[in-house]
């Protein structure tokens, strides 16, 4: 009999390096566990919209560019369906990040085409039509961790059928077979542990893009 697969919800800013760490990570799971990976998008500008003055302003300036991504994965997903959003976020992730491209109109107008979606999806990084859905998406994914933390956030089914829900992991290089498995494993052990809320240390070490 075939193992039967979980689907795991993943919330990404295509933004966060650390988040597209995680998230190439689970893609990796997927080889090594029955796990499969549902994609939403969620907004470090929305998370953060309020607390400015709290923050250092080159971080405020970052975000500032934060709304463009994620607005034409909206607009994607919502003309052209969910199923867009994996794919399309592989591609912005991998000229914002592993290229080292940055967030710009340009690279992102080049990932919708590595995505093989429209080019005039880029138009609507500076539209709030489908603001509305990007906030639900984004409060939907926030709303299972606690707005102290950022993306991503993972939601699986738990052991006893309950949600389980957790920030990260964040961790770098992107464990590779196995490897990542037994995090997947122990991640999942811990995050399904009633009362339990955190495992933390200094990162030492900037997102290694391999």
């Amino acid at each position: 009999m075939s193992e039967s697969r979980t689907t795991a919800d993943f919330w990404f800013d295509p933004l966060c390096p650390w988040a597209w760490m995680t998230s190439r990570w689970m893609l990796e799971v997927g080889s090594v566990r029955p796990v499969d990976v549902r994609w939403h998008v969620m907004s470090l500008a929305v998370l953060n919209e309020d607390r400015h003055d709290e923050l250092p302003a080159e971080y405020v300036e970052l975000l500032r560019t934060a709304w463009g991504p994620v607005r034409v994965a909206v607009a994607a997903e919502q003309l052209h369906g969910p199923e867009v959003l994996g794919r399309l976020y592989t591609a912005m992730g991998t000229r914002f990040h592993n290229r080292g491209e940055g967030v710009t109109r340009e690279a992102i107008a080049a990932s919708l085409e590595d995505a093989g979606l429209p080019a005039s999806l880029a138009e609507y990084a500076e539209k709030d039509t489908y603001d509305a859905e990007l906030r639900a998406s984004h409060k939907e994914g926030i709303s299972k961790v606690g707005e102290d933390v950022g993306t991503p956030v993972i939601a699986v089914p738990g052991p006893e059928g309950e949600e389980v829900a957790f920030f990260g992991p964040v961790v770098t290089p992107a464990p590779k077979g196995e490897a990542a498995g037994r995090l997947w494993d122990g991640t999942l052990l811990v995050a399904s542990t009633p009362g339990f809320f955190e495992i933390k240390r200094t990162r030492t070490t900037p997102p290694i893009f391999d």
